[in-house]
């Protein structure tokens, strides 16, 4: 009789409630058979993979639900498979893209292939629990002639434009590049099947399109029943969706982003998503986050699943000294410690994203400053804000309308914190 410990039945536990834990979650939007994937998530050890293509110098927080889904679903028992779209990468995919994507070059692909590799290992052990491949691998000795004949002749035109990502471009137009894309992704998804046994994609519902036509041809080719299941697209509650391609993208690279403005970025969540968000994005059971739930409804503004959300999804993608260190900066940046932050808590904070920066320094009025600095559109506003008490440098209130900025001001000699108002901050810095 076999002998079983506690780990073994959390689990078991685990893989027979995940389908429904999914749903429950708010993470299934599409599966192309409900029961088929249901016995796939209860089979313990069954393989599954989704890919990432590396179109840019890092991933992002669009990038991060399929994360963290794997996470989860790995947890649960589940081998992961994670694809690097070393060949995918070179032709683009027009997903959700209105117009045709900037190719990048082999060289560029080539780095950030390099790079993302190295930021799933962060989340994957590539050398026991986890698979890592590289499309590229199997599609450079692929000549074009033989890949139409055995992939291109097993579909047909109107299968292509009939898919939602094609259909949706054939007015503005398409090239056939990225017309082709989904008999790529397909032929990815038969390869894996036939080394590794794989028979679930996972992927976000713009990649529908693409999955289903892997499941087709496995069908085609081989006669055999494979699966996809597909997250959906995160749309917080003013419309606005994760991605690269959004100004201020939410990068995990943390010189991208620093942990301390991607801790921002989670806390300052709005109270309509903050729920949703931690079903998605943490390993919080559904039962602790009802108990944030209800702390949203009864006291809003402790904004506690706020503070929840930030710390687990820091944590998960930086580590626990990185988001304590971020919460640090953020009591002392917004409890009026400005000078108690160290010149590395600076740094994190003056990102060249959330920058102004000033070519040189004079000592200069304080109106002017707060112009040239951007904090305010007028010399008249300036001089209002000031009478108003509603203007401190560094932490300290400015109350006289011919105070002087000058080099004194700028912490280590080139930073300077302006808040307007409660939260509103400016960075500045030479």
């Amino acid at each position: 009789m076999p002998l079983f410990f506690l780990s073994d039945f959390a689990i078991i536990e685990a893989i027979m409630d995940l389908y429904e834990e999914l749903k429950s979650r708010g993470l299934v939007y599409q599966v192309s058979s409900e029961e088929g994937v249901k016995k796939l998530l209860n089979t313990k050890d069954a393989s599954f993979y989704a890919g990432f293509d590396p179109s840019a110098e890092s991933l992002q927080a669009g990038n991060l639900l399929i994360i963290v889904t794997m996470k989860r679903l790995e947890q649960a028992g589940l081998k992961p498979i994670v694809l690097v779209g070393g060949a995918t990468g070179l032709i683009g995919d027009p997903s959700f893209k209105d117009k045709e994507r900037v190719l990048k070059t082999e060289e560029e692909v080539e780095k950030n292939v390099g790079v993302i590799k190295s930021q799933l290992s962060r989340f994957f052990d590539f050398d026991k629990t986890a698979i890592l491949v590289n499309n590229y691998d199997w599609f450079k000795n692929y000549s074009f002639i033989n890949f139409i004949r055995d992939i291109g002749k097993k579909f047909t035109i109107s299968e292509i434009i009939a898919k939602e990502a094609v259909k949706s471009r054939m007015e503005t137009g398409i090239s056939f590049t990225e017309f082709s894309y989904a008999l790529i992704q397909a032929y990815d998804f038969l390869r894996i099947n036939e080394k590794y046994g794989c028979e679930l994609e996972i992927g976000g519902s713009d990649q529908w399109g693409n999955i289903t036509a892997g499941i087709e041809l496995a069908r085609k080719t081989k006669g055999k029943e494979i699966f996809g299941l597909t997250l959906p697209l995160v749309v917080s509650a003013d419309g606005k969706k994760f991605g690269k391609s959004e100004s201020n993208a939410v990068w995990l690279d943390g010189k991208l982003t620093s942990p301390y403005h991607f801790y921002q970025f989670w806390i300052n969540t709005d109270d309509k998503d903050a729920i949703k968000f931690l079903k998605h994005y943490t390993f919080l059971s559904l039962e602790e986050i009802k108990i944030l739930e209800n702390s949203i409804a009864g006291a809003p503004e402790k904004r506690e699943a706020q503070k929840a959300l930030a710390k687990e999804v820091t944590t998960f993608v930086h580590g626990e000294q990185s988001f304590k260190n971020a919460e640090k900066i953020s009591e002392n940046l917004f409890g009026g410690k400005i000078k108690d932050l160290s010149e590395s808590d600076l740094k994190q904070i003056f990102t060249d994203s959330f920058v102004v920066k000033l070519e040189k320094m004079d000592d200069v009025n304080i109106s002017d400053f707060l112009v040239s600095a951007k904090v305010v559109d007028s010399k008249r506003q300036a001089r209002e804000d000031v009478q108003n008490n509603a203007i401190e440098i560094n932490g300290e209130k400015i109350a006289e309308i011919d105070y002087i900025v000058s080099q004194k001001d700028f912490l280590f000699g080139q930073y300077i914190i302006v808040k307007r108002g409660k939260r509103d901050c400016k960075f500045i810095s030479l």
